[in-house]
């Protein structure tokens, strides 16, 4: 029931392999634009594509933008080797080659945001909390633009990009780069993309500040808590997440956890811990857990894809469905809205005559969401019936838009209905609709012969809940 979104990137963009992760269990492909250009991961949506057209599944895309990332510039890619005690200077000066002395930055208000005692992270892919690759710097002092260091741990960094981090400092830089800006009025010149949701990423203790203010205007959330661990002291992190979660599934926004599995980047096996903390953020209420480097240059992308889809099944048995129900119906008091009373009303009958899929239809996909909002132990199959639309010039059909954007939610199955037209919405398409549904449910092997389905759909102006028993 919990998505898994995994990032798509050298390790897993060939067509084989999406494919090999879809029918593993990923419903989300993420592209992350903080490197590779645009031509690169435009090659690897076509990828996907493909892979879809050949599995037949369904896949959500997420783009993820490059956002206000301090990086030190190592133009000839050697690596570079730092000792604890010794000293590094940070400089704006990006003339300069990186070496061990001296480190360039692609920042020149670095110095003026910093006082002697601040730290500072550095690091590719940031900070596992295996410190072989990143490393932890304390400013000793600051001389005009430049940083001086003291370096904490012996470690190496390899590449030509590495994420700089201040811990619990405000850098002056836009939340949008120029990049991202590019990018959305490339958007809305494209045509309306009002539909498109955005979802905001949590990544320092000012994204925790505001949290309440953020998750009013997102529509969901991600917790990086790669960059959270940085910020955060360790020990707070855990608080954070739980609080927050619980936040997102009242407000009934999706919400993204990540960094879970990092060890098997290059293994094989997660490590109980990690084992562990993916079944807790699902008992925590988490919608999705997204995967970084695991796929993105992981060995493994297939194989972490399955073992964390495994893990988060057996959470999902000891979920404590009823006591969840309680406090989210309670949250959201009373007199409760047409929808809101409708949809827990949807999820109380499933549970208490056991049953063993819940169809829900909808054109926009929020009366799906809602249903799973109250996380019944049932899969909700959202049928979204596409609906014809036309501008004197030419047809269009409205509908999988809404249909992909379902994928993030947890426990919500979409499937497209055949399009109708608008004046078109009789209780015969609706039985045929349905059939479909059953059958497609009976495939998938969640419907049996004699299950009992629950069904939510709007007949005119009222929306109706029935129970169906079902026969051979």
């Amino acid at each position: 029931m919990t998505k898994i979104v995994g990032t798509l990137g050298p390790k897993s963009r060939a067509v084989d392999t999406i494919s090999s992760c879809l029918k593993a269990g990923m419903s989300v492909a993420r592209f992350d634009f903080s490197w590779g250009d645009a031509e690169y991961h435009q090659e690897t949506l076509e990828n996907l594509k493909l892979a879809i057209k050949s599995t037949k599944k369904l896949c959500a895309v997420m783009l993820d933008t490059v956002g206000p990332e301090l990086q030190v510039v190592n133009k000839s890619e050697a690596s570079i080797s730092l000792e604890a005690n010794g000293t590094v200077v940070l400089t704006p000066d990006q003339g300069q080659e990186a070496s061990s002395e001296l480190l360039p930055i692609n920042f020149s208000g670095l110095a003026k945001a910093l006082k002697p005692g601040a730290t500072i992270f550095v690091g590719q892919y940031l900070f596992t909390g295996s410190e072989t690759t990143s490393v932890w710097l304390e400013v000793s002092e600051v001389k005009g633009d430049d940083v001086v260091c003291v370096i904490k741990n012996s470690a190496t960094l390899a590449g030509s990009l590495f994420t700089l981090h201040c811990s619990q400092i405000h850098i002056d830089l836009p939340t949008l780069s120029d990049e991202d800006k590019e990018a959305r009025e490339f958007l809305s010149k494209l045509g309306d993309l009002s539909q498109t949701q955005i979802f905001a990423k949590i990544e320092n203790v000012e994204g925790l500040n505001h949290f309440d203010e953020i998750l009013q205007v997102a529509d969901g959330i991600i917790l990086s808590r790669g960059n959270l661990g940085i910020d955060l002291p360790p020990e707070k992190v855990f608080l954070f997440q739980k609080s927050a979660l619980h936040k997102c599934n009242m407000a009934g926004k999706p919400a993204v956890v990540t960094r879970v599995v990092d060890s098997m980047t290059d293994n094989l096996r997660p490590t109980r811990a990690e084992a562990t903390d993916v079944a807790n953020a699902v008992l925590d209420g988490s919608d999705a857990i997204l995967l970084g480097a695991e796929t993105l240059r992981g060995l493994y992308p297939v194989e972490t894809i399955s073992i964390v889809g495994k893990i988060c099944a057996e959470a999902e048995k000891v979920f404590n469905q009823d006591l969840y129900f309680k406090r989210t119906v309670k949250y959201v008091g009373e007199p409760m809205t047409h929808l809101e009373s409708i949809a827990s009303s949807a999820v109380r009958a499933a549970i208490k005559v056991k049953a063993s899929v819940i169809i829900c239809f909808t054109s926009s996909g929020r009366a799906a969401r809602l249903i799973a909002k109250y996380r019944p132990t049932m899969p909700v199959l959202s049928v979204v019936i596409p609906r014809l639309k036309t501008n004197q010039l030419r047809w269009s059909f409205t509908g999988a838009f809404e249909a992909r954007q379902s994928l993030i939610v947890r426990g919500l199955f979409p499937m497209l209905a055949d399009p109708r037209h608008p004046a078109e919405s009789t209780s015969a398409t609706n039985e045929s609709v349905l059939k479909v549904a059953l059958d497609h449910g009976k495939a998938s092997g969640v419907i049996k012969s004699h299950d009992r389905v629950v069904v939510c759909q709007k007949v005119g102006d009222s929306s109706v809940v029935k129970i169906i028993e079902l026969d051979d």
